[in-house]
């Protein structure tokens, strides 16, 4: 599908250039890959914007949850057991690849280390967290997930990309998020939006094999800026998600920072459920996606703490098997299928 120039800039989205095709014509051909793809509003046209909705003052907590989840440390410790004993359906990976994305702020670097804390059993800052409204993350990095106590690395890998940008420069364009997926990216490469992913770039994958592709997407949103995220951000999204169901990656969302909307789970993260705010905001991330609300799951991520809690833990794992139930689908469709003897 060839994505014409200009052709979404109605939604308040800048554009770049087009770039060629870093992809060998026969790859390039059968992706359909060509033009450009908006990097995220541009800084000449940021307005302020009044949020379309306000929540009620007092709204009463449900009396139960909207989603079963037990808050239990025996629940914790089964989810640490299915995380870290999770491995690939198909015997030609060793470990799931899972990429995140989502806006510049939306809590992906502080997702990975905090996945990475649970299991360390005290809270660590593994992947670089910023706190500016640019990206902090530059390049492609993959952090395995360790068991406990550093034992060897679990069957997933999560990895972490620059943020869709806020301004004409700083963002990603879709032509390296998708040979981002295809596994063409060599590790630790840095993305400039004057650069774009090249067959001549150092490190250049020309034939990814299955290990090297990404086998799950996980969308990232911050749940304290759904109301204030531009509108074209959601045309964004919607172009992103179809090119990569493209590739057959099935795509999952997580819906950070719930703590910052609702005081009862700030408080106590057990009402994460129970809560109408966080109920009405998952349906709103819904809307920004485009996608079924089930495929969305709420997760706090560790920020000022300095020690753990079960419940935050709970929560953030019952995230990461959600994400592996998806990734395994992946496998079970793009598995080399045995070939018997040929019979005459």
């Amino acid at each position: 599908m060839q994505i014409e120039p200009g052709k979404l800039r109605s939604s308040g989205f800048a554009f770049g250039t087009p770039v060629p095709s870093p992809i060998p014509a026969a790859v390039s051909a059968a992706s359909g890959l060509e033009g450009d793809f908006a990097t995220y509003v541009s800084s000449k046209e940021k307005k302020k914007i009044t949020p379309m909705y306000t929540f009620p003052a007092g709204q009463p907590k449900l009396e139960s949850q909207w989603r079963d989840m037990e808050w239990t440390e025996e629940q914790k410790t089964s989810l640490m057991k299915t995380v870290s004993s999770y491995r690939p359906s198909c015997h030609d990976v060793t470990q799931a690849r899972v990429l995140l994305l989502g806006p510049v702020g939306s809590g992906k670097s502080s997702l990975i280390s905090s996945v990475q804390s649970v299991f360390n059993g005290r809270v660590t800052n593994r992947a670089m967290v910023g706190s500016s409204s640019t990206s902090f993350t530059k390049k492609l990095q993959s952090f395995n997930i360790h068991g406990e106590k550093g034992e060897d690395p679990t069957g997933l890998v999560l990895c972490d990309i620059m943020g869709l940008g806020d301004g004409e420069m700083t963002g990603l364009t879709l032509h390296d998020i998708l040979s981002v997926i295809k596994g063409h990216v060599p590790e630790g490469h840095k993305f400039l939006p004057d650069q774009p992913v090249r067959s001549e770039t150092a490190g250049f994958v020309k034939r990814p094999s299955l290990k090297d592709k990404i086998h799950c997407v996980a969308f990232v949103v911050d749940a304290s800026k759904i109301l204030t995220y531009p509108k074209g951000l959601s045309t964004t999204f919607r172009q992103l998600r179809k090119h990569i169901s493209d590739l057959d990656v099935h795509q999952v969302a997580l819906l950070t920072h719930v703590d910052a909307i609702c005081p009862e789970t700030a408080k106590d993260v057990t009402q994460v459920y129970k809560s109408h705010y966080i109920q009405d905001m998952m349906s709103k991330a819904g809307a920004l996606l485009g996608m079924s609300t089930s495929y969305i799951v709420p997760v706090k991520n560790y920020s000022s703490e300095l020690d753990l809690n079960v419940n935050t833990d709970v929560l953030l794992l019952s995230a990461v098997d959600h994400i592996l139930q998806y990734t395994d689908l992946y496998f079970q469709d793009n598995t080399p299928q045995p070939t018997g003897p040929k019979i005459e």
